[in-house]
């Protein structure tokens, strides 16, 4: 479960905060989804429950624990997080980009290749055909599903997902939003979606 308490954001130079005393608690294996104009505190809020930035006050609870006292790049490897821009490191192949988490964490090589090829069948993408591409090698479509198996690769708990199929057209964004529904009944993380 994630708890967000009283819950602000003010940056420097700004007389609103862009997150003010939020509260609100989301329960594991659950998808909340934050919807509201431009720049209401949707993406802040997101940033702040992984650190990208810090919380001006409030506290934010992750399966019991306060995630501002937790190492910012442990945490970080806790949660999946997958964004319209995708991410995706560009001199790196399709299979790399997806180890790049579990190889962070020290997992061996052969668990790896064995996730790799777990999560592309997962997400649609047959390994033995895009395991070894490059990035600019596949379709808008096909580098948001390589990014969502790669904010997957470590098995996280918490998936935070901005935006994650907005820069795709419509047609494909309704088609990977259905499979994103469809996968999670698999999956039952705890998902953020803006």
């Amino acid at each position: 479960m994630i708890r967000l308490q009283d819950l602000t954001k003010v940056f420097p130079g700004q007389a609103r905060p862009a997150v003010d005393h939020l509260d609100m608690d989301i329960p594991a294996g659950e998808i909340v989804i934050l919807v509201g104009p431009s720049g209401c505190g949707k993406t802040t809020t997101m940033r702040l429950i992984n650190r990208l930035i810090e919380p001006t006050s409030g506290r934010i609870i992750l399966e019991g624990e306060d995630v501002t006292r937790v190492n910012p790049d442990k945490l970080r490897r806790r949660i999946g997080y997958a964004i319209q821009q995708v991410g995706l490191f560009p001199h790196q192949t399709i299979s790399d980009n997806i180890a790049t988490v579990p190889r962070m964490l020290g997992w061996d090589e052969k668990r790896i290749r064995s996730r790799v090829d777990e999560l592309l069948a997962m997400v649609g993408l047959d390994p033995a055909i895009y395991r070894g591409r490059y990035p600019k090698h596949l379709s808008g479509g096909q580098r948001q599903r390589a990014g969502v198996a790669r904010a997957l690769s470590a098995d996280p708990p918490v998936m935070l997902m901005d935006e994650p199929f907005g820069a795709i057209d419509p047609i494909t964004r309704d088609r990977l939003q259905s499979e994103f529904l469809r996968l999670q009944e698999t999956i039952r993380k705890t998902i953020i979606f803006v």
